[in-house]
């Protein structure tokens, strides 16, 4: 199989009903029936797609998709499917950054339509953006996501401004007070965090982090990027 969906459903019976529709359209399809169970479960695995009820058992919905649009994994589509059909509803639901909106009850071949439809859409969106390669990685310059071939490494805001930085000014030796007065727009702050970031990226992207072929120390000067 191909694309990946999240399914968070409480009701076991309509989230089967969705599941044997979208694999029928030959989708890979994961299930969990709270928002706790989901977060859980986006830890280790980063579907193409979720589908979101807005009624869940703890966690909303809502609190779900504003925790998600926070996080290292904003950039997920998220289609609400909900009873909950109120225009106030579908405008916070978009407004937490949502995709698209469904209402119970709906057409199973209209759900797979719009489910197909977002996924295209996201998948032609990032394919047009600007990408930088370097070995088996791609950094999306608008999506800020890096890639190791098609899986995604997670990294945090920070992380991703300073291999950024690093790979914007590649082959130039960058002293830890440039990168943090360009990263942090600091010129008084502990100069020390440059440190920590560059060894947990080396830690992402390095083969070996001890021996680094991208993130390079240059004695005496600072941290340089190679792309080979």
């Amino acid at each position: 199989m191909g694309q990946s969906v999240l399914i968070i459903e409480d009701i076991a019976e309509m989230s089967e009903l969705i599941k044997m529709y979208l694999e029928n359209a030959k989708l890979e399809v994961h299930c969990c029936e709270t928002a706790e169970a989901a977060i859980d479960t986006l830890a280790d695995f980063t579907p193409n797609l979720i589908l979101l009820d807005l009624n869940l058992p703890g966690m909303s919905g809502f609190d779900f998709l504003h925790k998600l649009k926070e996080g290292e994994k904003k950039d997920i589509p998220v289609i609400i499917v909900s009873a909950r059909d109120a225009d106030e509803d579908i405008i916070q639901g978009l407004g937490f950054g949502a995709d698209d909106f469904i209402s119970k009850p709906f057409s199973p071949r209209i759900l797979v339509a719009r489910v197909q439809a977002n996924l295209r859409l996201h998948s032609q969106s990032n394919s047009s953006e600007r990408k930088i390669s370097f070995g088996p990685f791609t950094l999306l310059l608008e999506s800020c996501v890096l890639k190791k071939d098609d899986k995604k490494i997670p990294l945090s805001s920070k992380e991703y401004d300073v291999l950024e930085f690093l790979i914007e000014n590649e082959g130039q030796a960058l002293s830890p007070e440039k990168i943090y007065n360009s990263v942090w727009k600091n010129q008084y702050g502990d100069v020390t965090a440059v440190a920590v970031y560059i060894q947990r990226l080396r830690k992402k992207i390095e083969l070996d982090p001890l021996n680094p072929v991208y993130i390079k120390t240059i004695f005496g000067m600072g941290y340089k990027f190679f792309k080979e």
